[in-house]
Order: C-alpha cells, then sequence, then structure tokens
C-alpha cells in the first residue's frame, strides 16, 4: 500500500509539472502575440503620424501648437471644427473667371536663384487654377518671395513656393476654389506643378504652389486630392539640385525649410 501510495503522489507530481509547464508556454504565447499586436499598432501609428505631417506641406505652415498636435496624433489643437469641403461655393470678386483662362495654354520660365525653369499652365483641364497663376504672374506677386518648404522622402519630393511670407504664411482674403484636375491614384508625376491649400477645404486654394521633382504620392484627405494646373517642361534639375542640399535640421528629417534658401526671382506666363 505504501509502494502505491508513493506511485500515485509521483504520478500526481508529475501530472502538475506538465500542467504548470503548458500553462508557462500558454502565457508565453499570449505575450508573443500581444507584443506583435503592440509592435504592429506603433507601426501603423508611425506611418499615420508620418502621412499627417506630409500633408501639412500644402495647408501652409502650421503654428507651433497645431504641429505639435500633429506630433501627438491629434486632428486640431483647437475647439474649431475642420472646414467643409463646401463652406465655400464661390469665390470672392478678387479671384479671377476661369473663363479668362479656359481652353488656353500658358508657357513661361520660373526663375529660382538664378536658375530658370520652363513651365506649362494648362487652361483647360485647370481654368481657374491656370487663370489665378496668370493674374498673379502678371502682377509680380511672386518675385522676391520664398520656397519655404522642401519634402525629401523616398516617395515624397516637392518644393513648395508663393507664400505671403517666409514662414508659409497664407492669406485668408485669397482663397478659391473648386478642385480641378486631381490624380485619381494620387500620385503626382515628377514635373507636376500643382495647387497648395488648407486641409479639407476644397475652396482653400491660395497663392502657393508646389513642384513635385520625383514621383509622388500625396493621400486625398476629405475635400479630395490637389489641382494639378501644370508641369515643368525643362529645367527640373534645379529643383532637383535644391533638394541634394537636404533641409535644416528640425523635428522632421524629410520636410522642412531648405538647406539652400529658395527665391523666386521672377515668374511671368504669356
Amino acid at each position: 500500500m505504501a509502494a502505491s501510495s508513493r506511485s500515485a503522489r509521483e504520478a500526481k507530481r508529475r501530472i502538475q509539472q506538465m500542467e504548470a509547464k503548458r500553462e508557462l508556454r500558454r502565457d508565453q504565447e499570449k505575450r508573443r502575440k500581444r507584443d506583435n499586436v503592440i509592435a504592429a499598432g506603433a507601426g501603423t501609428a508611425a506611418v499615420v503620424l508620418a502621412v499627417v505631417l506630409q500633408l501639412t506641406a500644402f495647408a501652409g505652415n502650421p503654428t507651433e501648437e497645431e504641429f505639435a498636435a500633429a506630433e501627438a496624433g491629434l486632428t486640431s489643437p483647437s475647439a474649431s471644427a475642420p472646414a467643409s469641403p463646401t463652406a465655400q461655393a464661390t469665390n470672392a470678386p478678387n479671384i479671377p473667371a476661369a473663363e479668362t483662362a479656359a481652353g488656353k495654354t500658358f508657357t513661361g520660365d520660373l526663375v529660382l536663384n538664378g536658375s530658370a525653369l520652363a513651365v506649362e499652365l494648362d487652361g483647360t483641364t485647370a481654368p481657374q487654377a491656370a487663370a489665378v497663376f496668370k493674374s498673379l504672374s502678371d502682377e509680380g506677386y511672386y518675385n522676391g518671395k520664398s520656397c519655404h518648404r522642401l519634402t525629401t522622402g523616398e516617395t515624397f519630393g516637392l518644393l513648395q513656393c508663393g507664400a505671403s511670407g517666409p514662414e508659409g504664411q497664407g492669406d485668408p482674403d485669397y482663397t478659391w476654389g473648386p478642385l480641378e484636375n486631381t490624380p485619381a491614384d494620387n500620385t503626382y508625376p515628377a514635373g507636376t506643378v500643382a495647387v497648395a491649400r488648407t486641409g479639407n477645404n476644397a475652396f482653400g486654394n491660395g497663392k502657393q504652389f508646389f513642384i513635385v521633382y520625383k514621383d509622388t504620392v500625396i493621400p486625398a484627405d476629405t475635400a479630395g486630392g490637389y489641382t494639378v494646373v501644370g508641369r515643368v517642361t525643362s529645367g527640373l534639375d534645379v529643383v532637383s539640385n535644391i533638394a541634394a542640399s537636404g533641409i535644416t535640421p528640425g523635428s522632421s528629417d524629410t520636410d522642412g525649410a531648405p538647406v539652400e534658401p529658395v527665391t523666386i526671382d521672377s515668374f511671368s506666363l504669356k
């Protein structure tokens, strides 16, 4: 009987050890799955943050509070709601009529730091945008303005120009719409000249534009994409060389002010 009792106790002990090992393996598997989920979530958050920070390139420079909010993953630092894509249905009297450019093609030169880019604006696919930029160039608005922002991401390369001030300020009295000629696949080929605007607002276009110097993907927001008004027909290497110099150190390694300050000497169209 004593031997039988010892055998029973030994068998019970082995069973308990086996159960303990199984439980340990289950705990380890749970931790592994949890860690994988956390890692995947962190990767997704990083991608979302990158997109958010990239998209600020077309909304004018954010304030320090807005930039901090973007880094924190917030949509806005204020209580105000984002602009509705249809909040403004007509343009102010100071915006030239689309009819002045409809069906026309404008060609000319954009001179940056003494080097010229030949450009072509298409009034057939983007008559309102072409009318705006022809009017502003005729007024000499762009002469002496800066190109304040450069992006150097692997699939996100552009130079943004034409702000009212050196920090990327917009002109609240000069906004217009609608969106025109936006790419269905969100891809902007190298050489594209497109219109910068405030986020989520189809009538948030202004005086700023951006030049794409390598094939770039820009996700559409709730308003849509960005109006493609024209293209660089020669001299795109001028922008590529500016990009090669890099951006000034800051919060992002791929989005900021160019190391080489860029001034628009002139922008002429005919």
